[in-house]
């Protein structure tokens, strides 16, 4: 006997459940049926999917899945900001962050079990790397979200915005994040705008070119730092896809217009922090349709990094802006619940070795 075969429909998109039902000799409209049950009524029994004839329920019951995670533990800051640790079917555990704001309510969603990356500022790289999300898990982070806060006292969703900016490179599980960023784009799923969608990336250039043609959502570049020495020591990706290559592909993926790309630059005391270095991130930036996003460093266990003084923060804000370079500093946001910018960790089996050898290394150093 022979384990059935289920599809988790929330791993399809809108094309992908048509070709789902058609494959059953069913109409095209039950894909933008099932789609209004989950993504607009938070429906995922097929039972309860009235509109749908009982056979049909009832083959999906025995052939599908709307595979939802279990949340582990949910998280409220003193500022508002949420955090959800959400466990997969195989064990392991992201984090997701709702982040409310006066005018809009934001959502940071992981696209990967920990980080391929090594940025050696961040919490989530130290954590090492296990696997790709799927469509589905990254779609349900959305869900879930959405379920748990409900809709403001007018009837909207609090979630007005999403930012790929969780756990991991979005562009190095390019095809999973791009069907999820679709099915947060579809009428039918959340209907969001492309300009409500932000994508954070460390500057994997060739996918960058690739999502300008299918998917140009917003875009935010992890930069850190305005030279290729210091941002190799920050983001070894660079190594790779020095700043030069990057900035033109950013330049490409907006194009002509009003579009900006938004460069984060995590703020790091006596690293990265000097009026040199915001000078020379003004001529690098020299024409980039650029907004600066000055970021202050959240700590993290056994991190060697230091946060800029706030004086610091505003001496570099000062520069830039008086370059006529756009730039804004943001406010740390849920650092009490490790929900901040660099926070993430998650809990799960590290496939690279990468934490184990980095407590190897602090113990030798601690001897």
């Amino acid at each position: 006997m022979t384990d059935t075969v289920t599809t988790n429909l929330l791993d399809l998109d809108r094309a992908g459940l048509v070709d789902f039902f058609s494959a059953r000799g069913e109409k095209a409209f039950r894909a933008t049926q099932v789609m209004k049950w989950v993504y607009g009524q938070g429906v995922t029994d097929f039972g309860q999917m009235t509109n749908i004839s009982k056979g049909l329920r009832g083959e999906l019951q025995a052939a599908a899945t709307l595979a939802m995670p279990t949340v582990v533990a949910d998280n409220l800051s003193d500022d508002g900001s949420r955090k959800w640790l959400l466990q997969m079917a195989d064990g392991n555990c992201i984090e997701a962050v709702f982040i409310p704001e006066a005018e809009r309510g934001t959502l940071c969603v992981s696209s990967q079990v920990g980080c391929m990356l090594n940025c050696s500022f961040c919490s989530t790289a130290t954590q090492g790397f296990n696997r790709n999300l799927s469509t589905g898990e990254i779609i349900a982070q959305l869900w879930v979200a959405a379920r748990a806060l409900g809709q403001t006292s007018d009837g909207e969703r609090r979630i007005s915005n999403v930012v790929m900016m969780g756990m991991g490179e979005p562009l190095l599980n390019y095809d999973n994040v791009v069907r999820a960023m679709g099915i947060m784009l579809d009428d039918y799923g959340y209907g969001l705008s492309k300009r409500r969608i932000t994508l954070s990336t460390a500057g994997v250039v060739p996918m960058l070119k690739q999502l300008r043609e299918d998917c140009d959502v917003s875009l935010a570049v992890s930069l850190h730092a305005p030279d290729d020495l210091l941002r190799n020591q920050l983001v070894p990706l660079n190594k790779k896809y020095p700043i030069r290559e990057l900035l033109d592909a950013c330049k490409d993926y907006v194009g002509e217009g009003r579009r900006r790309v938004t460069f984060e630059y995590v703020m790091l005391a006596g690293i990265n922090d000097s009026d040199a270095h915001a000078r020379q991130l003004v001529r690098c930036l020299e024409g980039v349709p650029a907004k600066v996003n000055l970021i202050p460093f959240n700590p993290f266990p056994e991190t060697r990094y230091q946060r800029s003084s706030n004086n610091r923060i505003q001496r570099f804000f000062e520069i830039l802006n008086g370059a006529g370079v756009v730039t804004i500093t943001r406010k740390t946001r849920g650092d009490d619940i490790d929900a901040a910018c660099g926070q993430l960790a998650g809990e799960f089996r590290d496939r690279t070795r990468r934490r184990e050898r980095a407590q190897n290394i602090s113990g030798m150093t601690n001897q």
